[in-house]
């Protein structure tokens, strides 16, 4: 499979929940009682259609080609007492930062950020009553019972948005997959032509006394973005879950350090204005091609009270210093 094919971050299904069972009309008879009372059990509730959260997942491939998913039916209550089998529950098991939506309204049902953590998609019906609950001083003998309820069918959007502690921010070709590769074990597809990486990628950072933190390389943005040029923003949801946004800017760009870094901050607050309170560093890549004469001019330039760190992940210059800025960022 390709890079593109491996990385699926929106699905839309199909769910149907289970139908609940009818409750039974049984009344009671053995050999020692021709005509006992009811004791009818209730029908066993409809399978629901849930989704648990799984830190092992990171993507939604595994549900990409499961279209229509079909909880179990509950069945009838039986005679003395018993109640009926609940229906078989479908689990969708998806990656953490998982979004669930109504396909048709648009509205977000709910959100996955735990481990483990588990939410109805769609409830199954519920179980019919036996005839049993129905007994009275006036009716001691009830020939009916409840039956049980339908299943509910939607049409369901789950939507994907990458939980990490760091967020790599840039025009194509920054060296943000290099970067990537370098600190973590990560393996992007790095080459000499924009928009390499088309899908973002994760990786975990070490730190110092056995620390780590997750970055993710998100696509590269370009002027525009947020209004659908490029890879458009179709990536830039994912920028929203993380706690901290590196901004990376080549040192031989062909604009200025301050007129790059302002295009990508007004793309993101044009997709969303809230990532404009998100904290920020600024990493100056390439930097193995400047002296220290033009470091302390391009320092002249740089964003006022922004962090900021001169690197290069090729000859793996200033990479603590820059770890040691994320950590004090992400701990804030």
């Amino acid at each position: 499979m390709s890079q593109g094919s491996n990385f699926v971050d929106y699905v839309k299904i199909c769910c149907r929940s289970g139908k609940g069972g009818a409750g039974s009309t049984h009344l009671h008879r053995d050999k020692h009682t021709a005509k006992g009372g009811p004791d009818g059990g209730d029908g066993g509730r409809g399978g629901h259609v849930t989704v648990k959260g799984n830190s092992q997942l990171w993507t939604l491939l595994h549900l990409k080609y499961r279209k229509h998913i079909i909880a179990g039916d509950g069945e009838s209550g039986g005679s003395a007492l018993r109640s009926g089998k609940t229906g078989r529950d479908e689990i969708l098991e998806v990656p953490l930062g998982t979004i669930a939506k109504d396909a048709e309204t648009g509205e977000v049902l709910f959100e996955i950020t735990q481990d483990g953590e588990t939410k109805i998609l769609t409830p199954g019906g519920r179980g019919g009553l036996g005839n049993w609950h129905f007994k009275s001083s006036t009716q001691q003998t009830p020939r009916f019972a409840q039956p049980g309820e339908s299943g509910q069918e939607h049409w369901n959007i789950l939507e994907l948005k990458l939980l990490a502690d760091v967020g790599l921010v840039g025009f194509p070709n920054a060296g943000k997959s290099t970067l990537l590769s370098v600190v973590s074990a990560a393996k992007p597809e790095i080459a000499d032509y924009a928009f390499t990486t088309i899908v973002p990628n994760l990786g975990i950072v070490a730190y110092r006394n056995n620390k780590s933190f997750v970055m993710a390389d998100i696509p590269g943005i370009i002027e525009g973005a947020s209004k659908g040029k490029g890879l458009g923003f179709r990536f830039l949801r994912h920028i929203e879950r993380n706690s901290v946004l590196l901004f990376m800017i080549p040192a031989d760009t062909n604009r200025s350090i301050k007129q790059e870094y302002q295009i990508l901050l007004n793309e993101l607050q044009e997709y969303n204005p809230e990532l404009a309170h998100k904290p920020r560093v600024l990493a100056i890549t390439k930097s193995d091609l400047l002296d220290d004469e033009l470091q302390q001019e391009m320092k002249a330039e740089l964003p006022a009270g922004l962090p900021t760190a001169f690197i290069s992940s090729v000859a793996q210059q200033g990479l603590d210093a820059l770890k040691d800025l994320l950590w004090t960022e992400i701990n804030k």
